[in-house]
């Protein structure tokens, strides 16, 4: 066991490890408002672009759940700084990319080699840190990786809409080699033990047919509308029978792939879901608002990730604060604050969020967001860790990253979904509603010397407005019930937690 370290070796680590973590998380959504301009430089339709998202997703979170089983066959600190390098490269080779299919080749390989880094990140980081201070290490990690998927947008519009778009991918390379150089100098002697374990090859292909199967669903469902096309219905076939065949699989593998007996650890499993069905509703509205401001208040990605990029300024204040007490309070009320705070944010969000709203409308509710933020990720984890063995935090930190990863695809995906068709319920009653007022309504425009034609054009424009907002606003009413819902279970977790795992040095 390699003791802690101290003094600025520790603030170093802390910091390579940490921008590492958020580097590859920004990854995920750097790209997103950028997918038209990439894919008309390439010579690619819009619905062609989308795969560079798509293929980074599926590949990450197929080799995420992998990293614990790697990190156990070649040591954490050797995996980490091969995934990390390997991620600088694909990241160049991203930028210098010449066609939309060798942009997506490259995009796979920068996503698998991405999955293994959070997990170690997170398992390092903890090993350098003594027993009374691993809350303070979580603290400055989780911040860091639940503000970056939305300062993604933010910064890929501002590079989209001023450089060219290879250099969305090329700022990870300088950033790439300096956490790469500090953590060899670091780290290199801290090496955790190697085991040579067999290859779970039956796990790893099912885990491979089924998430990738899984991802692909949710990334193109919405585009091929769901369960009316063939190729949705495959995917789920597939998704279901091998995901559900690797459950078995597992259970009486000796070297399983994925260490799924740890949710026989009652704190470990109410951690996980907490934390992925939290993030689940989290990421889906961090989607939801700028698709909302873009196609109904005609903001540009770079204003629509302005207005959502508040919610990261708390969280970054109030994280060191809470990481240094965090041992002096029961973390189960902690995390009950938290999820409060999310349901009175998501009220506010319902009941403010209207057509011609201003700007500050949505700044105010994102800033007081980060107060429900700061003490969500970090406590969540160190409930989910507390009490196992130092050999167990790596395979528990690949497992419980991939499944908050599977959690914040779904949030992306299906909440958008559900926002499109509550939008289409509303916008049908509206419409309906409409078509019996629709004379005075009318009358009352030519009033205003407007043409029929343009009557009819404002009204139906009106229409459609109030329905998002309609839809939009049911979500988030949603949203709030369910993290009210999510605090009964997370009083089925029993203390000691209120500290992070000890012994997390190997």
């Amino acid at each position: 066991m390699t003791p802690p370290l101290a003094g600025a070796p520790r603030a170093w680590v802390t910091a390579a490890l940490s921008l590492a973590a958020f580097m590859q998380v920004l990854d995920s959504t750097i790209a997103t408002v950028a997918i038209a301009t990439i894919a008309g430089d390439l010579g690619a339709s819009a619905s062609q672009g989308t795969w560079v998202i798509t293929s980074f997703a599926v590949a990450n979170a197929i080799s995420v759940p992998v990293s614990g089983w790697l990190a156990r066959r070649v040591g954490e600190v050797r995996l980490f700084l091969v995934a990390t390098l390997g991620f600088v490269a694909a990241s160049w080779l991203c930028g210098v990319a010449p066609s939309l299919e060798a942009l997506i080749a490259c995009r796979v390989l920068q996503g698998a080699l991405a999955g293994p880094v959070i997990p170690l990140s997170q398992s390092l980081l903890l090993a350098a840190y003594p027993d009374d201070k691993k809350g303070m290490a979580l603290a400055l990690w989780s911040t860091l990786v639940i503000v970056a998927p939305v300062c993604g947008p933010v910064l890929g519009g501002w590079i989209a809409d001023r450089w060219h778009w290879g250099w969305l991918f090329f700022i990870n390379v300088p950033l790439g080699l300096l956490c790469s150089a500090v953590a060899w100098r670091l780290l290199h002697g801290r090496e955790t033990r190697v085991e040579a374990q067999p290859v779970d090859r039956v796990g790893l292909v099912l885990l491979v047919l089924g998430v990738g199967a899984l991802q692909l669903l949710l990334d193109r469902g919405r585009e091929l509308d769901w369960f009316e096309s063939a190729e949705i219905v495959a995917l789920a076939v597939v998704a279901v029978v091998a995901l559900a065949y690797l459950l078995v699989w597992e259970r009486h593998e000796p070297h399983p792939v994925l260490a799924l007996a740890l949710f026989r650890r009652r704190n470990f499993t109410v951690g996980v879901v907490a934390t992925s069905v939290g993030f689940l509703l989290y990421l889906g509205a961090e989607v939801l608002i700028p698709l909302l401001l873009q196609t109904q208040h005609g903001y540009t990605a770079e204003r629509a990730g302005l207005a959502v990029a508040p919610v990261g300024l708390l969280p970054v204040l109030l994280s060191p604060l809470i990481g240094r007490y965090v041992g002096h309070v029961d973390l189960r009320w902690l995390v009950t604050a938290s999820f409060l705070a999310f349901a009175a944010c998501f009220a506010w969000r319902a009941t403010s969020f209207l057509p011609g709203m201003a700007f500050e409308t949505v700044v105010w509710p994102q800033l007081a967001l980060g107060l429900a933020v700061a003490g969500f990720f970090m406590p969540l984890t160190a409930i989910s860790f507390a009490g196992l063995r130092p050999e167990e935090i790596a395979g528990a930190a690949a497992l419980a990253n991939f499944l908050r990863t599977l959690a914040g695809s779904i949030g992306a995906s299906g909440v958008g979904a559900l926002w499109e068709r509550r939008e289409a319920l509303h916008h049908a009653r509206l419409a309906e509603l409409a078509g019996r007022l629709e004379p005075d309504a009318l009358h009352g425009l030519a009033m205003q010397d407007w043409g029929a034609a343009q009557a009819d054009g404002l009204l139906a424009r009106e229409i459609a407005r109030q329905a998002a907002f309609i839809g939009a606003n049911e979500i988030f009413w949603g949203s709030a019930l369910l993290f009210l819902l999510l605090i009964a279970l997370v009083w089925l977790a029993r203390p000691p937690f209120g500290r992070a795992p000890a012994g997390a040095a190997h």
